[in-house]
């Protein structure tokens, strides 16, 4: 006779397979914050080097010692303020009206296309190319630095918008026709939760564009802002004081760029990660 051994095989339960998926997810956090840390005592170190060995650069203690001096005098909280008055008016106005925007171009045919053609048009324009235009038109205040800011946020917003709504799984739409959804709470239910990730991705691209056309707009007839500070550097060769502006544009854009990762986190808990 043959003899049969029991095996008794262990199946994970939920709870299990929950904890392991946060163990691996905090250890994934915890290994790419020592990675960013180790990247950014790397770059500062190579900063060092080379401006040690020839280059013209200051060195990263020469600039927190004008950082400092700038603050001590008041010029770089007002430059601050200035610069980011505008960024977040230009950003928060372009994103706010390039979400319904781009959801009436992808949900209704009408609206793209009466929009798509003017939206492409104006997208393969840069911003920055306009602003001769904007300031004949609007002046040297605040206005027309804010509305360049608004143009490039909208346009990349509005693109990443109206594709997050194209792109939605058509089997998804029509079962919940099949339960007998109408298009008011398809759209609140499924199109927009799925828009969502693509919005913010438009978000933070747009926020990019921001920071890069604001120090452009601040170039030409700004008393105030980060940009004009290292405009004003430029001329008498201030290399520290325009590496203040480097790396303050570089701290806030990173600074705003995790925030709505942050956001992205929070509001797209659903989607499956890697």
């Amino acid at each position: 006779m043959s003899t049969v051994t029991d095996r008794t095989v262990s199946t994970p339960t939920p709870t299990t397979r929950t904890g392991v998926k946060r163990s691996r997810l905090l250890g994934s956090r915890s290994s790419v914050l020592v990675l960013n840390a180790i990247s950014i005592i790397g770059g500062i170190g190579l900063w060092w080097v080379l401006a040690l060995n020839g280059f013209q650069l200051p060195t990263p203690p020469e600039v927190l010692e004008k950082g400092i001096a700038l603050a001590q005098q008041g010029i770089l909280v007002e430059d601050i303020a200035a610069s980011l008055g505008r960024v977040l008016s230009g950003f928060l106005l372009g994103s706010a009206l390039a979400i319904p925007v781009g959801f009436l171009m992808g949900w209704y045919t009408i609206g793209r296309g009466l929009l798509e053609p003017w939206i492409q048009f104006f997208r393969t324009i840069p911003p920055l190319a306009l602003l001769p235009l904007v300031l004949v038109l609007l002046g040297i205040g605040e206005i027309p630095k804010i509305f360049v800011i608004f143009l490039a946020a909208f346009l990349a917003c509005v693109i990443s918008t109206y594709q997050g709504v194209v792109s939605v799984d058509r089997t998804m739409l029509n079962a919940a026709r099949v339960l007998g959804a109408k298009d008011g709470t398809i759209f609140a239910r499924v199109v927009v939760p799925a828009s969502t990730p693509f919005i913010l991705v438009g978000m933070r691209v747009g926020l990019g564009s921001s920071w890069a056309t604001l120090v452009a707009s601040e170039l030409l007839g700004a008393q105030r802002g980060i940009g004009a500070r290292m405009q004003a550097a430029q001329i008498y060769y201030d290399l520290a004081t325009i590496f203040v502006g480097i790396v303050l544009i570089g701290i806030f854009g990173l600074v705003m760029d995790r925030l709505l990762l942050l956001a992205e986190s929070k509001l797209t808990g659903w989607q499956e990660r890697r």
